[in-house]
């Protein structure tokens, strides 16, 4: 601090954060501006919620109860975008912001005022998105992978502002992705080569280089569908020589890694977990990487299994049914390497590590019936049913959802210096674990029994499971509000939390103080 001081003539002080909103309207903070977006999460996480309540209400019985159809259909397709690009995925950037620079001792990230400015596009992103709700013709009704001809031709008007929020959404997470590439190449600290960088920062590198080669495609296929409804084009309108086929091809192309944006920064919190609370090395660190990169790789030929009935030839089908059953190949050495860092530890379970070890038996659970649904013959049974519903929650909630808690309380009283509720936590764990399994494990069997996804009204057949998902639902919701006051009970009156609050936590950020100081390794630590 004092050379940079002597260099620019200020008076020798240390910078705290400025007073007032200009703080964090302004800042170029990694710690402000990770927080800002954690809290831009929690709140998109309850507003998605509380449209997968409607969903939930107007299921719990047979018969239209509740809501209009079309409604329906919005609070469908917005549960679904918000959940991924307002939720998921600005949590994971918020951790990255806080803790890779901790993690690699840098004093910040490398390009503080794109950081600021990718944040502060997404509530005008999400603010544009949510109002069109309000707008003629309702908001966004043709689910959330917005194939066309449905979100062309047959779109309501809004469908113009759901574009712009995308491409603005899209905007931001590009340029979150370029800092994380950039801070991570240029600002390791003096001794940490790449083989020596937490988990967490190896599958951040990754998703930030996925996010960089995707999120053009995701942009590229929605100018398209504005220049159908537009500007006379027939991209996607077989009346004009296009194709609505090519849409699926385009966006699946965005898709598929997508999912695996939504997953991998969640493999590196539970790796950076399980080893703190088994007080063990993580097992086969050099295989993880690896695992990691073949999972990026393979992500983008796997595509058209969102596809297989649509007509594609037998070739098509059955390349795209390998390359997908091979990607679980590198998943399973993760799961094993896990198992194996847990096996003969000195565990304990605290509830970060409750979450990581909910994460490998959820995740696994939610893998085992996306191997069913990359069968081919069998998907044309499955396909657009509850199962595939019930896969995807299986991977998302347990997999993204629950990597972001258990980060959360992980690193917790290294952000706020101050420890959370055990007991508070562990009934929070608990309790979401309880309402996870009884909203999506019964979706397996009214897939499997033929309910189609995305309907407002079913048979009477599907009655009972679907009360039972419904009560489920409003429990695992509900919930969160117990994350929220242990959040707030912490941050008012949590017992101060030592340097490092855990046994045998590793790495560069638990040897600063707790809180983490505004401004940490002005001087870059040596790594052995």
């Amino acid at each position: 601090m004092t050379t940079q001081v002597a260099e620019t003539g200020h008076d020798d002080h240390a910078h705290g954060p400025a007073k007032g909103i200009t703080r964090w309207l302004f800042t170029t903070n990694h710690k402000d501006i990770g927080s800002m977006y954690l809290i831009f999460s929690l709140i998109m996480l309850f507003i998605g919620g509380s449209m997968a309540f409607v969903i939930r209400a107007e299921l719990f019985q047979p018969g239209l109860q509740l809501v209009e159809p079309n409604f329906f259909n919005q609070m469908i397709t917005m549960h679904g975008l918000i959940m991924v690009f307002g939720a998921v995925m600005p949590a994971f950037v918020g951790l990255a912001n806080w803790m890779i620079p901790l993690m690699i001792g840098a004093p910040d990230m490398a390009l503080p005022r794109l950081n600021n400015l990718s944040f502060w596009i997404l509530p005008f992103a999400f603010s544009m998105m949510m109002v069109t709700l309000f707008m003629d013709g309702g908001g966004p009704n043709f689910g959330w992978t917005f194939y066309a001809p449905l979100s062309t031709t047959y779109a309501p008007p809004s469908v113009t502002f759901f574009i712009f929020a995308i491409h603005m959404m899209g905007a931001s997470s590009i340029m979150g992705a370029i800092n994380v590439v950039v801070t991570i190449v240029n600002m390791r600290a003096p001794g940490m080569g790449y083989m020596k960088m937490p988990m967490f920062c190896w599958t951040w590198l990754i998703t930030a280089f996925l996010l960089i080669a995707v999120m053009p495609v995701l942009a590229g296929v929605v100018t398209m569908m504005l220049m159908d409804i537009h500007f006379g084009t027939s991209f996607f309108d077989a009346g004009g020589g296009g194709d609505p086929v090519l849409f699926q091809h385009v966006f699946w192309f965005f898709g598929h890694p997508e999912v695996y944006i939504m997953i991998l920064p969640s493999f590196g919190v539970v790796s950076q977990v399980i080893p703190t609370f088994a007080r063990k090395k993580l097992f086969g660190y050099h295989s993880m990487v690896y695992a990691i990169i073949a999972i990026a790789v393979l992500s983008f030929v796997v595509w058209a299994h969102h596809m297989f009935t649509v007509g594609m030839p037998l070739a098509g089908e059955l390349f795209f049914m390998y390359t997908t059953m091979l990607i679980a190949v590198p998943t399973g050495v993760k799961i094993f390497n896990w198992v194996s860092t847990m096996f003969k530890g000195s565990m304990t379970f605290e509830t970060p590590m409750l979450y990581s070890i909910a994460f490998v038996i959820l995740f696994t659970i939610g893998g085992l019936s996306g191997i069913m649904l990359a069968l081919a013959p069998v998907d044309f049974v499955y396909h657009d049913t509850y199962f595939v519903v019930a896969h995807f929650h299986y991977v998302l909630v347990p997999g993204a959802i629950f990597g972001i808690f258990a980060a959360v309380y992980y690193w917790l009283p290294k952000w706020s210096g101050k420890m959370y509720d055990e007991g508070l936590a562990k009934f929070h764990f608990w309790v979401s674990f309880v309402g996870l399994n009884l909203t999506f494990f019964p979706m397996h069997f009214v897939g499997l029994a033929g309910m189609p996804r995305r309907i407002p009204d079913y048979p009477l057949q599907f009655a009972d499971f679907n009360m039972i998902v419904s009560v489920g639902a409003f429990l695992f919701g509900t919930s969160q509000l117990i994350f929220v006051f242990i959040l707030i009970k912490t941050l008012r009156s949590g017992k101060a939390a030592p340097q490092s609050p855990w046994e045998s936590a590793e790495g560069l950020e638990w040897t600063i103080p707790s809180p983490a100081p505004y401004h940490t390794f002005a001087t870059p630590p040596k790594v052995d």
